[in-house]
């Protein structure tokens, strides 16, 4: 198995909020706290989870400072830098650095629909501007494009371009994708239903939204992959297949949101244009965490 850079488990960490909307620096700090001490080896800050749209600059600063504060020597910070502006993105990233994060993760640019040259440039850019490790992530669904097998290798060609995150959804694509890249370029699960059919592809582990809750239980089902047991790592998946859909059901972060308000300590509602998941929802997270135990 290729080694995983920034650890096993990442979790995309929520963005908390008080109840003026603003961003509770104190929560967030306990929750990357929190992560560690249940099975986390680091945390993602400012992806989709962490609703990074809805930041702005001097917040999302901000948060890698407190991450970095949070996690100490104890596992890995990595920030969410990229945006669908090449050069916003290595102002993001210098910054980032600065603070003292171990790695920064730059989506495909959304919105403006750039060919693969564009991203090849693009997230060369960035990795040229970075002095850490980049991680590239590849989530079609929300940018409507996809970073395709030939453009990953190219990209892998470059010293600081070490992993990306795949949430395509499409383990053909992906498994295509691990044949061809290089044999020290690693692949991050980025759907946690996907996780283990990534990893029992040749992916290295996962960043996770599930981990927030339930975190021990995936990082279970990965140390039983890694030593070959893999009816209990798929016994594991299916233990946890419930507790991801719902945490899907609505757009994401907003059940988790709310399941993590229930379980561990206020997070407060997501921005707008997000809402807050209806009653139910929530509830079937909560019962679904509670099955796993």
């Amino acid at each position: 198995m290729t080694d995983a850079p920034f650890g096993t488990i990442l979790t995309a960490v929520i963005t908390p909020f008080d109840d003026d909307n603003r961003v509770d620096y104190g929560v967030f700090y306990r929750l990357c706290r929190h992560l560690l001490d249940t099975g986390s080896d680091g945390v993602v800050v400012s992806g989709t989870t962490g609703e990074s749209p809805t930041l702005s600059v001097a917040e999302k600063v901000a948060l890698y400072k407190t991450a970095v504060e949070a996690v100490g020597d104890r596992g890995t910070v990595v920030a969410g830098t990229g945006t669908y502006d090449t050069v916003e993105s290595i102002e993001l990233t210098r910054r980032a650095v600065d603070v003292g994060v171990h790695g920064v993760m730059a989506v495909t640019p959304y919105y403006s629909k750039p060919p693969q040259e564009g991203l090849f440039r693009h997230f060369t850019a960035i990795a040229d501007a970075a002095e850490v490790p980049v991680l590239l992530y590849n989530i079609p669904g929300r940018t409507s494009r996809i970073i395709e097998i030939d453009t990953l290798v190219r990209l892998a060609g470059h010293d600081g371009i070490v992993a990306v995150k795949d949430a395509v959804d499409d383990i053909e694509f992906t498994s295509k994708a691990i044949s061809a890249l290089p044999d020290d370029f690693a692949v991050y699960s980025g759907s946690d239903s996907m996780t283990l059919a990534i990893v029992e592809a040749g992916g290295v582990g996962v960043v996770s939204v599930t981990a927030h809750l339930a975190g021990r239980t995936i990082a279970a089902m990965l140390d039983a992959a890694a030593a070959g047991d893999w009816d209990e790592a798929r016994r594991l998946n299916e233990v946890l297949s419930p507790l991801n859909a719902a945490l899907f059901a609505e757009p994401n972060p907003m059940p988790l949101k709310g399941a993590l308000t229930r379980v561990w300590e206020p997070v407060g509602s997501p921005r707008l244009p997000l809402i807050p998941a209806v009653d139910a929802t929530v509830d079937t997270a909560v019962q679904a965490l509670d099955s796993i135990g």
